[in-house]
Protein backbone atom coordinates (compact mmCIF):
# COMPACT_ATOMS: atom_id res chain seq x y z
CA UNK A 1 0.00 0.00 0.00
CA UNK A 2 1.48 3.38 -1.03
CA UNK A 3 0.27 6.40 1.33
CA UNK A 4 -0.63 10.18 -0.65
CA UNK A 5 -0.42 13.28 0.78
CA UNK A 6 -2.15 16.19 0.37
CA UNK A 7 -1.10 19.51 -0.48
CA UNK A 8 2.49 18.34 -2.30
CA UNK A 9 4.17 18.09 1.17
CA UNK A 10 6.38 15.17 1.83
CA UNK A 11 5.87 12.76 5.07
CA UNK A 12 8.43 13.57 6.58
CA UNK A 13 7.71 17.38 6.53
CA UNK A 14 3.88 16.64 7.47
CA UNK A 15 4.94 14.85 10.39
CA UNK A 16 6.82 17.79 11.93
CA UNK A 17 3.34 20.34 11.39
CA UNK A 18 0.01 20.27 13.61
CA UNK A 19 -1.69 18.15 11.16
CA UNK A 20 -1.41 15.64 8.68
CA UNK A 21 -3.55 13.54 6.06
CA UNK A 22 -2.80 10.31 5.10
CA UNK A 23 -4.60 9.17 1.89
CA UNK A 24 -4.74 4.88 1.42
CA UNK A 25 -3.82 4.34 -2.60
CA UNK A 26 -4.62 0.91 -3.48
CA UNK A 27 -3.61 1.30 -6.80
CA UNK A 28 -0.17 -0.83 -6.24
CA UNK A 29 -1.54 -3.39 -4.53
CA UNK A 30 -1.94 -7.09 -5.93
CA UNK A 31 -5.74 -8.20 -6.35
CA UNK A 32 -6.47 -11.00 -3.02
CA UNK A 33 -4.14 -9.85 -1.03
CA UNK A 34 -4.15 -8.32 2.33
CA UNK A 35 -3.01 -4.44 1.79
CA UNK A 36 0.15 -3.61 2.97
CA UNK A 37 0.57 -2.15 6.79
CA UNK A 38 -2.79 -3.67 7.59
CA UNK A 39 -3.28 -6.79 9.83
CA UNK A 40 -6.19 -9.08 9.87
CA UNK A 41 -8.01 -9.75 13.76
CA UNK A 42 -10.59 -11.12 15.08
CA UNK A 43 -12.75 -9.45 18.20
CA UNK A 44 -15.18 -12.15 19.73
CA UNK A 45 -15.85 -15.43 18.65
CA UNK A 46 -15.14 -18.17 15.14
CA UNK A 47 -12.50 -18.01 12.92
CA UNK A 48 -10.76 -14.47 11.79
CA UNK A 49 -12.43 -12.67 8.72
CA UNK A 50 -10.93 -13.05 4.98
CA UNK A 51 -9.49 -9.56 4.20
CA UNK A 52 -8.62 -9.07 0.57
CA UNK A 53 -7.71 -6.34 -1.96
CA UNK A 54 -11.14 -6.48 -4.78
CA UNK A 55 -12.04 -4.82 -8.06
CA UNK A 56 -15.10 -3.18 -8.29
CA UNK A 57 -16.42 -0.65 -10.60
CA UNK A 58 -16.59 2.77 -9.32
CA UNK A 59 -19.49 3.99 -11.11
CA UNK A 60 -21.94 2.50 -8.62
CA UNK A 61 -20.24 5.50 -6.21
CA UNK A 62 -22.99 8.35 -5.84
CA UNK A 63 -19.74 10.24 -6.12
CA UNK A 64 -16.22 9.61 -8.00
CA UNK A 65 -13.25 8.85 -5.74
CA UNK A 66 -11.11 11.84 -7.24
CA UNK A 67 -11.73 14.71 -9.50
CA UNK A 68 -11.51 13.00 -12.74
CA UNK A 69 -12.08 9.41 -11.85
CA UNK A 70 -13.50 7.35 -14.91
CA UNK A 71 -16.83 5.96 -14.46
CA UNK A 72 -17.35 2.53 -15.30
CA UNK A 73 -13.19 1.93 -14.59
CA UNK A 74 -12.83 -0.97 -11.71
CA UNK A 75 -10.27 -0.11 -9.11
CA UNK A 76 -9.22 -1.85 -5.89
CA UNK A 77 -11.25 -2.13 -2.98
CA UNK A 78 -10.53 -3.61 0.57
CA UNK A 79 -13.04 -6.45 0.87
CA UNK A 80 -14.16 -8.68 3.94
CA UNK A 81 -15.33 -11.67 2.24
CA UNK A 82 -15.88 -14.43 4.64
CA UNK A 83 -19.32 -16.37 5.21
CA UNK A 84 -18.71 -17.61 8.67
CA UNK A 85 -22.29 -16.81 10.50
CA UNK A 86 -21.00 -17.46 14.42
CA UNK A 87 -23.25 -14.44 15.24
CA UNK A 88 -20.41 -12.58 17.67
CA UNK A 89 -17.56 -12.68 15.16
CA UNK A 90 -16.46 -9.73 14.58
CA UNK A 91 -13.57 -9.31 12.07
CA UNK A 92 -11.02 -6.49 12.13
CA UNK A 93 -8.14 -5.24 9.52
CA UNK A 94 -6.20 -3.19 11.65
CA UNK A 95 -3.86 -0.25 10.18
CA UNK A 96 -0.44 -1.09 12.49
CA UNK A 97 1.94 1.72 11.31
CA UNK A 98 -0.17 4.55 13.28
CA UNK A 99 -1.79 5.37 16.51
CA UNK A 100 -4.37 8.18 16.46
CA UNK A 101 -5.76 10.55 19.11
CA UNK A 102 -7.37 13.10 17.45
CA UNK A 103 -8.60 12.59 13.58
CA UNK A 104 -11.07 12.64 11.03
CA UNK A 105 -11.41 9.52 9.01
CA UNK A 106 -13.48 9.53 5.41
CA UNK A 107 -14.26 6.58 3.99
CA UNK A 108 -16.99 4.34 1.80
CA UNK A 109 -18.68 1.55 2.07
CA UNK A 110 -20.98 -0.94 0.45
CA UNK A 111 -22.68 -4.13 2.16
CA UNK A 112 -22.45 -7.26 -0.29
CA UNK A 113 -23.67 -9.81 1.07
CA UNK A 114 -24.66 -11.72 4.73
CA UNK A 115 -27.61 -13.68 5.40
CA UNK A 116 -27.25 -12.97 9.21
CA UNK A 117 -25.71 -10.01 9.10
CA UNK A 118 -25.14 -6.97 6.72
CA UNK A 119 -22.99 -4.59 8.41
CA UNK A 120 -19.81 -2.13 7.76
CA UNK A 121 -17.84 -0.15 10.88
CA UNK A 122 -14.98 1.12 12.06
CA UNK A 123 -13.28 0.03 15.33
CA UNK A 124 -11.48 3.30 16.38
CA UNK A 125 -8.72 4.20 19.38
CA UNK A 126 -8.51 0.17 19.12
CA UNK A 127 -5.46 -0.93 22.42
CA UNK A 128 -6.87 -4.48 21.56
CA UNK A 129 -8.93 -6.88 20.22
CA UNK A 130 -10.78 -6.85 23.48
CA UNK A 131 -10.58 -2.74 24.02
CA UNK A 132 -11.89 0.06 21.81
CA UNK A 133 -14.93 2.11 19.96
CA UNK A 134 -16.65 1.18 17.29
CA UNK A 135 -19.77 2.73 15.08
CA UNK A 136 -21.64 0.52 12.44
CA UNK A 137 -24.40 0.75 10.11
CA UNK A 138 -26.36 -2.44 9.30
CA UNK A 139 -28.57 -2.97 6.01
CA UNK A 140 -30.55 -6.27 7.19
CA UNK A 141 -31.28 -3.98 10.69
CA UNK A 142 -31.31 -0.53 9.21
CA UNK A 143 -29.78 0.52 12.04
CA UNK A 144 -26.99 3.15 13.05
CA UNK A 145 -25.13 2.87 16.26
CA UNK A 146 -21.98 3.04 18.52
CA UNK A 147 -20.46 1.12 21.49
CA UNK A 148 -17.78 0.51 23.53
CA UNK A 149 -16.10 -2.72 23.95
CA UNK A 150 -14.05 -2.55 27.42
CA UNK A 151 -12.14 -5.80 28.14
CA UNK A 152 -14.28 -7.78 25.59
CA UNK A 153 -17.27 -6.91 27.10
CA UNK A 154 -19.96 -4.51 24.65
CA UNK A 155 -21.81 -1.84 25.93
CA UNK A 156 -25.35 -1.52 24.51
CA UNK A 157 -25.63 0.93 20.96
CA UNK A 158 -26.11 4.30 20.87
CA UNK A 159 -27.98 4.88 17.40
CA UNK A 160 -31.87 5.50 15.92
CA UNK A 161 -32.93 3.28 13.27
CA UNK A 162 -31.68 4.49 9.40
CA UNK A 163 -32.47 3.36 5.99
CA UNK A 164 -29.04 1.75 5.15
CA UNK A 165 -29.52 0.58 1.53
CA UNK A 166 -27.48 -2.56 0.85
CA UNK A 167 -25.70 -3.12 -2.84
CA UNK A 168 -24.58 0.68 -2.59
CA UNK A 169 -21.96 3.34 -1.59
CA UNK A 170 -22.32 4.88 1.49
CA UNK A 171 -20.07 7.37 2.79
CA UNK A 172 -19.38 7.47 6.45
CA UNK A 173 -16.73 10.08 8.29
CA UNK A 174 -15.86 9.96 12.08
CA UNK A 175 -14.36 12.43 13.69
CA UNK A 176 -12.71 12.10 17.67
CA UNK A 177 -11.45 15.04 19.06
CA UNK A 178 -10.28 14.51 22.89
CA UNK A 179 -13.16 12.84 24.75
CA UNK A 180 -15.49 13.63 21.49
CA UNK A 181 -16.80 11.97 19.18
CA UNK A 182 -19.40 12.80 16.20
CA UNK A 183 -20.23 10.47 13.36
CA UNK A 184 -21.68 11.52 9.96
CA UNK A 185 -23.56 8.82 7.49
CA UNK A 186 -24.60 10.00 3.66
CA UNK A 187 -23.93 13.51 4.79
CA UNK A 188 -26.25 13.37 8.05
CA UNK A 189 -25.55 13.17 11.42
CA UNK A 190 -27.78 10.39 12.53
CA UNK A 191 -26.59 10.50 16.52
CA UNK A 192 -25.56 13.78 18.63
CA UNK A 193 -21.66 14.21 19.86
CA UNK A 194 -20.95 11.29 22.11
CA UNK A 195 -18.07 12.05 25.17
CA UNK A 196 -16.46 8.75 26.68
CA UNK A 197 -13.29 9.08 28.79
CA UNK A 198 -11.76 5.46 27.73
CA UNK A 199 -9.66 5.53 25.20
CA UNK A 200 -7.56 8.45 24.64
CA UNK A 201 -5.64 7.33 21.45
CA UNK A 202 -5.40 3.74 19.58
CA UNK A 203 -5.27 2.04 16.34
CA UNK A 204 -7.75 2.40 13.11
CA UNK A 205 -9.39 -0.82 12.11
CA UNK A 206 -12.20 -1.49 9.82
CA UNK A 207 -14.82 -4.02 11.76
CA UNK A 208 -17.62 -6.09 10.06
CA UNK A 209 -19.84 -8.85 12.21
CA UNK A 210 -20.73 -12.57 11.41
CA UNK A 211 -21.01 -13.30 7.86
CA UNK A 212 -21.08 -9.70 6.36
CA UNK A 213 -19.65 -9.53 2.92
CA UNK A 214 -18.55 -5.73 3.32
CA UNK A 215 -16.33 -3.04 1.12
CA UNK A 216 -14.49 -0.25 2.13
CA UNK A 217 -12.95 2.87 -0.32
CA UNK A 218 -11.83 5.82 -0.76
CA UNK A 219 -10.21 5.87 2.96
CA UNK A 220 -8.68 8.92 4.28
CA UNK A 221 -7.53 10.33 7.65
CA UNK A 222 -6.72 13.57 8.96
CA UNK A 223 -4.90 13.68 12.04
CA UNK A 224 -2.68 15.35 14.60
CA UNK A 225 0.65 13.22 14.50
CA UNK A 226 1.04 12.13 18.16
CA UNK A 227 4.78 12.83 20.09
CA UNK A 228 6.01 9.42 21.95
CA UNK A 229 6.55 10.14 25.25
CA UNK A 230 9.72 9.42 24.70
CA UNK A 231 10.35 12.08 22.56
CA UNK A 232 8.46 14.68 24.31
CA UNK A 233 11.10 13.74 27.31
CA UNK A 234 14.34 13.78 25.03
CA UNK A 235 12.96 17.41 24.11
CA UNK A 236 12.04 18.75 27.34
CA UNK A 237 15.61 17.82 28.92
CA UNK A 238 17.53 19.15 26.45
CA UNK A 239 15.59 22.36 26.66
CA UNK A 240 16.09 22.07 30.87
CA UNK A 241 19.84 21.21 30.92
CA UNK A 242 22.06 23.66 28.19
CA UNK A 243 25.11 21.97 28.61
CA UNK A 244 23.39 18.09 27.62
CA UNK A 245 24.77 17.69 23.84
CA UNK A 246 22.58 15.02 22.55
CA UNK A 247 20.16 12.20 24.29
CA UNK A 248 18.73 9.02 22.64
CA UNK A 249 16.79 6.35 24.24
CA UNK A 250 16.73 2.95 23.02
CA UNK A 251 13.90 0.63 23.93
CA UNK A 252 11.43 -2.05 21.78
CA UNK A 253 8.00 -1.41 20.24
CA UNK A 254 5.69 -3.53 19.42
CA UNK A 255 5.94 -3.40 15.78
CA UNK A 256 10.07 -3.62 16.31
CA UNK A 257 11.01 -5.73 19.16
CA UNK A 258 14.83 -5.46 18.30
CA UNK A 259 16.59 -2.21 20.69
CA UNK A 260 16.55 0.70 18.63
CA UNK A 261 16.13 4.42 19.47
CA UNK A 262 12.54 5.48 19.41
CA UNK A 263 13.76 9.01 20.80
CA UNK A 264 16.70 11.43 20.12
CA UNK A 265 17.55 14.93 20.30
CA UNK A 266 18.69 14.63 16.69
CA UNK A 267 15.85 13.41 14.44
CA UNK A 268 17.67 11.46 12.13
CA UNK A 269 19.04 9.00 15.23
CA UNK A 270 15.24 7.63 15.36
CA UNK A 271 15.54 4.12 14.38
CA UNK A 272 19.07 3.03 14.66
CA UNK A 273 20.11 -0.15 16.25
CA UNK A 274 20.96 -0.80 19.85
CA UNK A 275 24.17 -1.85 20.26
CA UNK A 276 25.99 -4.03 23.16
CA UNK A 277 26.49 -1.57 25.08
CA UNK A 278 22.25 -0.57 25.80
CA UNK A 279 21.91 -4.20 25.89
CA UNK A 280 24.53 -4.50 28.47
CA UNK A 281 23.16 -1.37 30.59
CA UNK A 282 19.42 -2.96 30.57
CA UNK A 283 20.42 -6.20 31.11
CA UNK A 284 23.06 -5.16 34.10
CA UNK A 285 21.69 -2.46 35.61
CA UNK A 286 24.60 -0.71 35.64
CA UNK A 287 25.65 2.45 33.68
CA UNK A 288 28.09 2.99 31.09
CA UNK A 289 30.58 6.26 30.85
CA UNK A 290 33.20 7.09 28.15
CA UNK A 291 35.09 10.02 26.88
CA UNK A 292 35.02 11.20 23.57
CA UNK A 293 37.11 14.48 22.89
CA UNK A 294 35.68 16.86 24.70
CA UNK A 295 32.67 15.13 25.82
CA UNK A 296 31.47 12.26 27.63
CA UNK A 297 29.00 9.83 26.86
CA UNK A 298 27.00 8.21 29.52
CA UNK A 299 24.33 4.95 29.18
CA UNK A 300 22.03 4.42 32.39
CA UNK A 301 18.99 2.15 32.93
CA UNK A 302 15.68 3.28 32.37
CA UNK A 303 13.03 1.98 34.86
CA UNK A 304 9.75 0.87 34.81
CA UNK A 305 7.19 1.75 38.07
CA UNK A 306 8.70 -2.07 38.46
CA UNK A 307 11.84 -1.52 38.81
CA UNK A 308 12.35 -3.48 35.02
CA UNK A 309 14.95 -1.74 32.47
CA UNK A 310 12.43 -0.78 29.80
CA UNK A 311 15.07 0.93 27.88
CA UNK A 312 18.33 2.56 27.91
CA UNK A 313 19.58 6.36 27.47
CA UNK A 314 22.82 7.39 26.36
CA UNK A 315 23.68 11.11 27.56
CA UNK A 316 26.40 13.54 25.89
CA UNK A 317 27.29 15.92 28.10
CA UNK A 318 30.60 18.12 27.77
CA UNK A 319 33.25 17.50 29.48
CA UNK A 320 34.27 19.31 32.40
CA UNK A 321 38.10 19.84 33.47
CA UNK A 322 39.35 17.03 35.73
CA UNK A 323 35.96 15.11 35.46
CA UNK A 324 35.73 10.97 35.78
CA UNK A 325 33.84 8.87 33.98
CA UNK A 326 31.91 8.45 38.29
CA UNK A 327 31.52 11.96 37.82
CA UNK A 328 29.56 11.85 34.46
CA UNK A 329 27.36 9.15 35.48
CA UNK A 330 26.19 11.53 38.89
CA UNK A 331 25.88 14.23 36.43
CA UNK A 332 23.56 12.44 34.09
CA UNK A 333 21.72 10.69 36.76
CA UNK A 334 19.41 13.55 37.99
CA UNK A 335 18.59 13.90 34.01
CA UNK A 336 17.48 9.95 33.90
CA UNK A 337 16.23 9.84 37.38
CA UNK A 338 13.47 13.07 35.88
CA UNK A 339 12.43 10.87 33.07
CA UNK A 340 11.60 8.35 34.98
CA UNK A 341 9.05 9.70 37.00
CA UNK A 342 7.12 10.34 33.90
CA UNK A 343 5.97 6.81 32.84
CA UNK A 344 4.62 3.60 34.76
CA UNK A 345 5.16 1.10 31.68
CA UNK A 346 7.30 0.39 28.85
CA UNK A 347 4.05 0.79 26.28
CA UNK A 348 3.37 4.30 27.78
CA UNK A 349 6.86 5.33 27.33
CA UNK A 350 7.03 4.32 23.88
CA UNK A 351 4.10 3.58 21.65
Amino acid sequence: MTFRLVGGLSLAACLHLAAAELMFDLTAEKPGTVPAGWRSALAGEGPPGVWEIRLDAPAELATPAAPGAASGVVRPVIAQVSTDATDERFPLLIYEPEVFGDFVLRLRFKTVAGTREQMAGVAFRLQDERNFYVVRASALGNTFGFYRVFEGRRDAPIGPEVKVQPGVWHDLEIEARGNKFRFRLDGREPIPELTDNTFRAGKLALWTKSDSVTYFADLRVSYTPRVRLAQRLVDEMMKKYPRLLGLRIYATTAARPELHVVAASNPADVGLSGGEVERAVMETLTPYAGRARKKFITTLPLQDVNGDAVAAVRVELTASPGQTEVGAVARARPIVKQMQGRFQTRQELTE
